[in-house]
């Protein structure tokens, strides 16, 4: 277990500290008052951020979001926000938590449900970093350069910090779970430490830190709280839906037991542990009725879900039982999932792609590596020859199924003969998607010992050779749609703002001209140009076919979904 430095940690048997913050007025029903040279004067309660355009006919500041007249003193509107001193922000007034999240779509998922735990303790959260009060870090600890553009972010943070002593600055997730109060040697002016079992104490130690602010008193000490918890996987369940999203992320599984040699997931994460299945299918259930038509379901390795807690059923794996009871749900249109193992497409998961009309046929497959010599130095347990087949058998069940994949290049001991076999099987695989990682040092791993370690020269090298052959293959393909027609399930407006992005089921992005109302159903789009990641099209007329021929069921003209 690792300690913190000096102050409060709930594993050291310290209690948190009683804090008196003096008269307080429960939020939102109450004025507060704040100090200004002159007086005082009261702040009237609203929800959202109180900057905005300054009233010019009374000393206010106007909500952009509500409107509402947030009475506060000529003096502080004009004040930067950074400048301020502790006695003219009201304590209310930190409430605004923005967070900046760092790595993979488990790592966005924690964010998501921080969030909205925090939201429901009454906290705003904001899209603008420099609006904040609270600023949050969650971080990444795959590869050691997102460790450090964490640390330089948070380093960068610490001037504003120290020019705003109540900002209040975390760091959570992976790296804080690696490298727990020991940032605190290099960040000092951290407040909080969380690890990736604890997310959901954040919003109660954030109340801590408040409390102290609004008692004028400073903790000279970091909270850090990287201990184990039974049961923490089941936590990360909620989610913000005031906007009505179309896709969510499902956290099914936490955790990793493959040992891979060069990866630091399972210090991070932990072992493999699973939610209970009832538990995620109400979730699922839950996100239909808020008119969600696409889940992904997420796991370290979410392949392995329920293998300890699961019974198998007359040969069907726990993951694939999940799979059928979450294809049952009437609301759901499409299910994909991250991460799998190779080894974790048994028969029943390679069947239930043929069979379960929702699972869409996109497969993430990583491989790491096309040499059997580099993947048994990285400890994975299968050859090429079986990550072919397996490639073999998924298209016999779903021909036209797209493939991507994780890669490393210039592992230890990797030689041109090992990489020419990657490229090898890169090519045979026809990958449509592919994420190549520069092998990255992590300490504590074996790899991190093991001789004849690449140079960042060859890496680079290595690292451009399958990029060009990626983007090769992503233009063929794309090429080959050129005149199809596919479905396309509508996720809202894109960056512009001038028309509407979308999926295919092989999880193509898609941009076309539509209608808001569309927001939601499965449209057919006949492809008309594209680029190397970018399909552009228009909408299809009832009766066009997709997916190779398929004809399109149940799509535009619509019926609107429930919920």
């Amino acid at each position: 277990m690792t300690k913190p430095r000096h102050g409060y940690s709930p594993e050291n048997g310290g209690e948190s500290p009683s804090v008196s913050s003096g008269p307080t007025q429960e939020a939102g029903k109450l004025p507060g008052w704040i100090e200004y040279p002159g007086g005082i004067m009261p702040v009237e309660p609203c929800p959202h951020d109180v900057r905005g355009d300054v009233c010019r006919g009374a000393p206010a500041l106007l909500c952009r979001a509500c409107k509402t007249a947030n009475v506060i003193s000529p003096f502080l509107s004009r004040v930067d926000p950074e400048e301020r001193t502790a006695s003219q922000i009201p304590s209310r007034a930190v409430n605004r938590v923005f967070i900046k999240t760092y790595g993979c779509q488990m790592n966005e998922r924690d964010s998501e449900a921080v969030a909205a735990m925090l939201r429901a303790r009454g906290y705003s959260i904001v899209q603008d970093e420099k609006a904040c009060d609270i600023l949050l870090l969650n971080t990444c600890s795959v590869r050691d350069m997102a460790e450090q553009k964490a640390i330089g972010k948070a380093g960068h943070l610490a001037g504003r910090k120290r020019r705003n002593p109540r900002l209040i600055l975390g760091i959570l997730g992976c790296m804080a779970q690696n490298r727990g109060a020991a940032l605190l040697d290099a960040l000092p002016d951290l407040d909080l430490i969380v690890g990736t079992q604890k997310f959901h104490q954040v919003p109660s130690y954030l109340d801590t830190l408040k409390e102290a602010r609004a008692a004028g008193t400073s903790r000279a000490d970091a909270i850090v709280d990287t201990a184990e918890e039974p049961g923490s996987q089941s936590m990360i369940r909620d989610h913000l839906l005031e906007t009505r999203p179309v896709t969510a992320y499902v956290s099914i599984q936490q955790g990793c037991n493959m040992d891979c040699s060069f990866c630091i997931v399972p210090k991070t994460r932990g072992d493999e542990r699973s939610r209970p299945m009832d538990e995620i299918v109400r979730e699922c259930e839950e996100l239909a009725d808020h008119g969600v038509r696409e889940v992904t379901l997420l796991g370290q390795i979410v392949t392995s879900y329920g293998r300890r807690e699961v019974m198998h059923t007359d040969g069907v794996t726990p993951f694939v039982q999940l799979l059928e009871r979450v294809n049952a749900i009437p609301g759901i249109r499409r299910i994909r999932f991250t991460s799998p193992h190779p080894r974790g497409f048994r028969p029943d998961l390679v069947a239930a792609y043929a069979r379960l009309e929702k699972l869409c046929e996109h497969v993430h497959l990583p491989v790491q590596s096309g040499s059997d010599r580099i993947l048994r130095a990285m400890n994975r347990p299968y050859s090429s020859e079986r990550y072919r087949q397996l490639v073999a058998e998924l298209r016999r069940a779903r021909p036209e199924m797209y493939f991507s994949t994780d890669i490393i290049v210039g592992f230890p001991g990797e030689t041109e003969d090992d990489f020419r076999l990657t490229c090898d099987l890169f090519e045979a695989v026809n990958y449509d998607m592919a994420y190549i990682f520069k092998y990255s040092i992590r300490t504590g791993t074996p790899a991190a010992t093991l001789e004849g370690q690449v140079t960042e020269e060859v890496k680079e090298v290595r690292n451009q050779t399958l990029l060009q052959l990626l983007e090769r293959n992503s233009r063929q393909r794309n090429q080959s749609l050129l005149g199809t027609t596919q479905e396309v399930l509508v996720e809202g407006p894109d960056q512009k703002g001038r028309r509407f992005k979308g999926r295919t089921r092989g999880n193509r992005i898609v941009h076309f001209a539509a209608d808001e109302r569309l927001i939601g159903e499965l449209v057919p789009v006949k492809i008309e140009r594209i680029t190397t990641s970018v399909l552009y099209g228009e909408l299809a007329p009832t009766g066009e076919v997709a997916n190779g021929g398929m004809p399109l069921k149940n799509v535009f003209p619509f019926v609107p979904s429930p919920g």
